[in-house]
C-alpha cells in the first residue's frame, strides 16, 4: 500500500514538475535566443555559434528552474488532491503529514541530486564553453560576421563595412564599401574610403589573412578640407588583424568547483556558496510546500499559489543579493548565504507544524470541555 501511494504521488509531482520546467525553460530560451538572433542579424555574433551557445546555457537555466518546478509541482498536484478529496481518503487510510513528507522526499532527493550535479559540475562547464565561444567571437573580423546588404559599424565607429552580396563560404564579396577613420577626433581625423567591385579573403602560408579587393577606388580625405586623394586600382590588399583566443576565462562562474575550494577571494567564496545553496534549498522548499498545498475543496487549488510564489521569489532574490554582497566584501563570508537558509528552515517548520499543533490544541480543549 505505501509503495502504491508513493508511486501515485511521485507521478503527480513529477508530471507537474516537467510541465512547469518545460514551459519556463522554453520562455527563458526564447527570450535569450531572440536576443542572440538580433545580435547575429547585426553581425555582432556569428550565426554558427547561436545553437551552441543556447545548448551550453541549458544547464545554467535548469539549475534555477528545477527547484521552482518541484515547488509548484507539489503545491499544484497536492492542491488538486485536496480539492478532489483524495487526500482525505489517504488520511482516513492512516497517511499522516509526516508520512506524506517522507513520500515526497523521494522525488525531491532525485531533483536535489540533479540540481547538485548541474550546479557544481555541468553548469560551470557550460558557462566556460560559452565564454570560450564569445572569446573566439571577439577574435573574428568584421568580414567573418558580415551580413550582406547591411552597414556594420565596428571598433567604436572607426570602421564601417558593407557588401551587397556574400558567397556561401563567406570568402567572396561583391560591391564592397569600407570606411576607416584614422583618429578618434571626428573633426580632425582623416577618413579612408575603399570601394571595390569584388573582394575575397585569402590566407598566406604564415597564417596571416588578407582581404584582396579588385577593380575599385580609394579615397583619402579629411572632413572640412577640400583636398581629396583618389587612387584607382586593379588589386588592393588589406591585412586582417590576427587576434589570439585567450586561454584562461576570468569569470568565477566558469571556473570548476575544485578551483573555488580553499580560496580566500570573496568572489570565489560567493560563487561556491551559491552553487551549494541551490541543491540545499530543495528540501527546505519541500518542507514549505507541503503545508502550503493544503486547501479545502471550497477554496480551490490555486488559492495559496500566489503567496507561495512570493515566498519562493523572495528566497531566490535574497540569495542573489547575498551573493553580490559576499562577492563585494560587504558581508562576512562566515555567514554568507547560510543565514537565509536557516531563516527559511525555521519558517517552513513553523508553517509545517502550525496546523497539527492547532488541531491538537482544539482536540485537547474539546476533551476538557
Amino acid at each position: 500500500m505505501p509503495f502504491i501511494i508513493f508511486k501515485y504521488l511521485s507521478k503527480q509531482v513529477l508530471q507537474v514538475l516537467l510541465a512547469v520546467s518545460s514551459v519556463v525553460l522554453l520562455i527563458l530560451m526564447s527570450g535569450r535566443f531572440v536576443n542572440y538572433l538580433t545580435q547575429a542579424a547585426e553581425g555582432q555574433i556569428k550565426a554558427d555559434f547561436l545553437f551552441l551557445i543556447m545548448a551550453y546555457r541549458i544547464p545554467e537555466f535548469l539549475v534555477m528552474i528545477l527547484p521552482l518546478g518541484l515547488f509548484l509541482g507539489i503545491i499544484l498536484s497536492y492542491g488538486r488532491l485536496y480539492v478532489d478529496n483524495e487526500m482525505s481518503i489517504f488520511s482516513a487510510c492512516g497517511l499522516s503529514q509526516n508520512q506524506l513528507l517522507k513520500l515526497t522526499m523521494g522525488p525531491a532527493c532525485v531533483v536535489m541530486v540533479v540540481v547538485g550535479i548541474l550546479s557544481l559540475y555541468v553548469a560551470p562547464m557550460g558557462i566556460h564553453q560559452v565564454e570560450s565561444i564569445l572569446a573566439k567571437q571577439d577574435t573574428l573580423t568584421a568580414f567573418d560576421t558580415m551580413v550582406p546588404g547591411r552597414f556594420q559599424v565596428l571598433g567604436n565607429g572607426s570602421r564601417t563595412t558593407y557588401a551587397e552580396s556574400l558567397s556561401n563560404n563567406k570568402k567572396t564579396m561583391e560591391q564592397v564599401f569600407i570606411a576607416n577613420r584614422t583618429a578618434s577626433n571626428e573633426k580632425t581625423g582623416s577618413i579612408t574610403l575603399v570601394l571595390a567591385n569584388t573582394a575575397n579573403l585569402t590566407t598566406r602560408k604564415e597564417g596571416v589573412r588578407y582581404l584582396i579587393l579588385h577593380n575599385g577606388y580609394r579615397y583619402d580625405l579629411t572632413p572640412g578640407l577640400p583636398n581629396v586623394t583618389t587612387i584607382k586600382y586593379k588589386t588592393y590588399g588589406l591585412k586582417m588583424p590576427n587576434h589570439k583566443v585567450p586561454e584562461a576565462v576570468a569569470r568565477e562562474q566558469a571556473l570548476p568547483t575544485t578551483a573555488l575550494l580553499g580560496s580566500n577571494d570573496p568572489r570565489y567564496i560567493a560563487e561556491l556558496q551559491w552553487r551549494l545553496s541551490l541543491p540545499f534549498l530543495v528540501p527546505i522548499i519541500v518542507l514549505l510546500a507541503i503545508p502550503l498545498a493544503r486547501v479545502s475543496p471550497r477554496q480551490g487549488r490555486f488559492v495559496k499559489l500566489l503567496p507561495a510564489l512570493l515566498l519562493y521569489l523572495f528566497y531566490i532574490m535574497t540569495l542573489i543579493a547575498l551573493r553580490g554582497a559576499v562577492a563585494d566584501g560587504q558581508i562576512s563570508s562566515l555567514w554568507g548565504m547560510w543565514w537565509i537558509h536557516v531563516v527559511y528552515l525555521c519558517l517552513a517548520l513553523i508553517i509545517y507544524f502550525y496546523e497539527p499543533a492547532r488541531f491538537a490544541i482544539a482536540k485537547r480543549r474539546a476533551v476538557s470541555a
